[in-house]
Parts: C-alpha cells; structure tokens; sequence
C-alpha cells in the first residue's frame, strides 16, 4: 500500500511583519524656515552688526583703511539682509506682523536711501573739485584751489545736515508678535536698522571732521589734546578724522602758492592724489550701500503690496 504524500511549502524566512517589532523613533530635523530659532542667516546677521559694533570702538586712529573696511561690512551685512528677505519664509513671517510694522521699515530704509543718495552726490562733488584743485596746484592757480576750499566747507555743512537726518530714524517698534520666528526675525531687522544708523553717524561725522578748516599747519601736533568725545545718536563719537585726509591738510598748505618752491609744489601734488585715492575708495563703498539700501526697501515694499 502506497502512503499518500501531500506537498508542502517550507520558507526559510518569515514574512515580515506589517507592524514594526519596535516602536519608530521620531528624529527632530532641523528646519530651515525662519521661524526656527536657529537660522544661519539669522545668525549671520546678528554676527554681522556684532562686527560693526566692535568696528565703531576699534581703532585708537582713525585711517582710511579701517573707514572702508566698516563700509564693507556694512554693505557685507545689507547683502546678508536681502538674502534673507528673498526667503519665501521671511515673506511669510513678515505679513503675519501688523502692516503697521513693514510701513515703518519701508519708512527707515527710505530716509537711509535719501541720505546715502546725498552723500554719492556729496563725494562725488569734493571728487570732482579735489581733482580740479590738483590742476590748479600744478599751475599755482589759486582760483581753483580756493573753489575747492569752498566745496570743502560745502561738504562739512551737507554732512552735518546727514547726521540730523539719521537721528530720526529709529527702527525700532513694538508689535504684537504672533510667534517666537516672527519676534527673531523683527528683532534681527531692527538691530540692522541700529547699526546701520551707528555706522552713518560715525560715517558722516568723520567725513566732516577730515575736511573741516584748520587754520593753522601746526594743528596736526595738537590734534591729540584736542580730542573729545561727543554723544551723537546714542553713542560716543570722537571729534576726530581720519589721519590721510589731515596729514594732507597739514602738509600741503593750500595758501600762498605763488611763494612755494617747486619741491613743496611736488610734495602738495603727491598727497592730493593719495587723498584722491581715498576718496575714490569711499565712493565705491558709499554705492555699494546705497544699491543695497535700494534692495532692501523694494522687498519690503513688495512683501506690503503682495
């Protein structure tokens, strides 16, 4: 008798289950939404006006070089805030603040457009006048070399007009926030707005410190026990310019041309065109900021209007 045999399947391995054996662990991944606490532009910007306030206080003198450089920083920390502001995130945090808000900063970034807008035009004018007065070194034409003279103390008055114009922007308010993002974000503007006001004090302050009148050519020796320290806008600003622009002052006595000898005439040239230079180099920086500042308004105004 032959025994019935039923085929079987055998599997080596079990079906996996449908359900894992173990519970799934939740991993936290960071979001790069502003709302989150810590964003790298966030904290990108927060070290750039950290930089620019240190900058303020560095220098025990005060030279062309360390000028530029905060101008750089300031233009490095506008370029940091439109990154930020093309962030679909950042459009987003920003309408959920009152309109109220945006409708101030669009107010700030215009006067800090104004302002710069009248500094290129400032610097732009001594540029032109300085390179005339080079001519008129050359030729000991006192003519052009007093017209310069004369735009020289046209420059001190514009800047201190500047200055008066950037203590009225404020840059600061305080909304009802709805989040913790939004109060980040708020806060983060607002101190660019604080050290930008800083930076331009100090900015058109030593502009018109450095071509200020001096009337003597010993003042370069007393320069240092003349120093003082004025409060403009909340901080402490020494009454003091920059080293190029008064060692030129001092050195080229732009008085009494037709009495110098040709030695001192070479002497005089040389410094004017260093002073160009320099001059050149705060033009570039000034334009820089001022496209940035241009920027920056047109986002807020697009975030308002959209």
């Amino acid at each position: 008798m032959v025994g019935v045999f039923r085929r079987s399947l055998s599997f080596p391995n079990k079906i996996p289950s449908r359900t894992p054996s173990k519970p799934s662990i939740s991993h936290h991944i960071r979001s790069i939404s502003l709302p989150c606490r810590s964003h790298p532009l966030i904290s990108q910007l927060r070290d750039g006006v950290a930089e620019l306030h240190c900058w303020v206080t560095q220098p025990e003198c005060r030279t062309s070089v360390w000028l530029t450089n905060g101008l750089t920083r300031l233009r490095d920390l506008h370029d940091c805030l439109d990154d930020i502001l093309q962030l679909p995130q950042t459009q987003e945090s920003l309408r959920r603040l009152p309109s109220s808000v945006v409708e101030n900063l669009l107010e700030d970034f215009l006067r800090f457009v104004d302002v710069y807008g009248i500094f290129q035009t400032s610097i732009l004018v001594i540029k032109e006048e300085q390179s005339a007065a080079q001519v008129g070194l050359r030729k000991r034409d006192e003519l052009k070399v007093s017209l310069y003279v004369k735009a020289r103390k046209r420059l001190v008055k514009e800047m201190g007009k500047l200055i008066t114009a950037v203590r009225f922007i404020n840059g600061r308010s305080a909304p009802p926030l709805v989040c913790v993002g939004d109060a980040e974000l708020s806060n983060a503007i607002g101190d660019v707005v604080e050290v930008t006001v800083t930076v331009s004090l100090v900015l058109f302050n030593v502009i018109a410190t450095s071509f200020g009148s001096k009337k003597s050519s010993n003042w370069m020796g007393l320069r240092r026990l003349k120093k003082k320290k004025k409060k403009k806008g909340g901080i402490f600003v020494e009454d003091e310019g920059i080293v190029e622009f008064e060692e030129v002052e001092a050195e080229c006595g732009l008085v009494g041309l037709r009495k110098k000898s040709d030695e001192e005439i070479r002497k005089a040239s040389k410094k004017m065109q260093e002073l160009e230079a320099i001059i050149g180099g705060i033009e570039i920086c000034g334009e820089r900021i001022f496209r940035g500042l241009i920027n920056a308004r047109v986002s807020f105004l697009n975030i308002l209007t959209m």
